[in-house]
């Protein structure tokens, strides 16, 4: 399945939604790849992506194996194609978002791919 920029209202105005909560954690960077998936990265390690098939936006999180085996047996999500062996999710639709849930785990991905000083830096600045 081939992926392209995201192009759709639909598919902005959820970047823009999710580049509000990653830009506000330390040194993430924002790219978007060969294949058009917009990511959200530390160190150059992705911890979130979405990208656009059919005007459909796929957001993909980094996430722990525990953590990828309780969302999955939840409806909301699905197992990240290609990556979802490291513990990669995927939301099934893109509508009905738990924002609260989403930001979260968008913050756990950061902590699993950015170095132990930024996420002890992110810590101390949450308390």
């Amino acid at each position: 399945m081939e992926h392209k920029q995201i192009v759709s209202e639909s598919g902005k105005a959820l970047l823009e939604r999710v580049r509000r909560i990653c830009m506000k954690l330390p040194e993430v960077a924002e790219k978007v790849d060969g294949f058009g998936h917009s990511s959200f990265r530390v160190k150059d390690k992705p911890f979130t992506m979405l990208g656009e098939h059919d005007a459909v936006t796929s957001l993909s999180i980094k996430a722990s194996l525990e953590t990828q085996d309780i969302l999955l047996q939840q409806d909301r999500y699905v197992r990240t194609p290609y990556i979802g062996q490291h513990g990669w999710v995927s939301l099934r639709s893109t509508d009905d978002v738990d924002w609260k849930e989403v930001e979260e785990l968008l913050v756990e991905g950061y902590c699993l791919a950015a170095p132990k000083r930024l996420v002890k830096q992110l810590m101390e600045t949450a308390t």
